[in-house]
C-alpha cells in the first residue's frame, strides 16, 4: 500500500493545515461558516489531495492530484492574507504561515516538474517515472541528484 506521509510535502501541508486551525480558534464567531471554514478546508485539502493521489493507480492521476493540491494552496494563500487585511490575523501571525504556504507550491512545483521531466524521459524509452504501484510507496524512486533540496526529497 502507498504511505503517503512519507511525502515530504505532505508532511509538511499537514503542519501547515494544524497551523492554520490553531490560528483560526480566534477568528470572530460570525465567520464560523464564513472565512474561518474556507481557511480551514482549503489548508486541509491540500494534505488531502495528497493523500488521495497517493491512493490512486496512476502517475498521471497523482499528478492531477498533485494539481489540485496546487489550487488549494493558492486558495490558502489568498485566505491568509484577507485574513490579514480584515484584522482577523496579525503580521506576526500572518507571516510564517504566508511563507509555509509559499515553501509547500514550491515543493508541490517542483514535484510537478520532476513528474513532468520523467513522463517525457518514459516516452522517449528512458527510465521509469514516479512510483505508483500498488505495493509502492508513494515517493520518487532515488535517481541521479541527491541533494537534500531535490524533488526526490519532496
Amino acid at each position: 500500500m502507498k504511505d503517503f506521509r512519507n511525502l515530504e510535502v505532505w508532511q509538511k501541508a499537514h503542519q501547515l493545515t494544524l497551523e492554520v486551525y490553531r490560528a483560526t480558534k480566534g477568528f470572530p464567531v460570525d465567520e464560523r461558516f464564513g472565512l474561518t471554514s474556507q481557511i480551514r478546508r482549503s489548508g486541509a485539502s491540500i494534505a488531502a489531495n495528497l493523500a488521495e493521489g497517493c491512493g490512486r493507480g496512476s502517475n498521471s492521476e497523482f499528478r492531477h492530484y498533485l494539481q489540485m493540491a496546487m489550487g488549494s494552496a493558492s486558495e490558502l494563500e489568498y485566505h491568509l492574507l484577507l485574513s490579514r487585511e480584515l484584522g482577523y490575523l496579525e503580521e506576526a501571525r500572518h507571516v510564517p504561515l504566508h511563507n509555509e504556504a509559499i515553501r509547500v507550491k514550491k515543493m508541490l512545483s517542483a514535484l510537478l516538474d520532476k513528474i513532468d521531466r520523467d513522463r517525457a524521459i518514459a516516452a522517449s524509452g528512458g527510465r521509469r517515472g514516479v512510483e505508483v504501484s500498488p505495493n509502492a510507496e508513494c515517493r520518487l524512486p532515488s535517481a541521479q541528484n541527491n541533494s537534500a533540496s531535490s524533488p526526490e526529497t519532496l
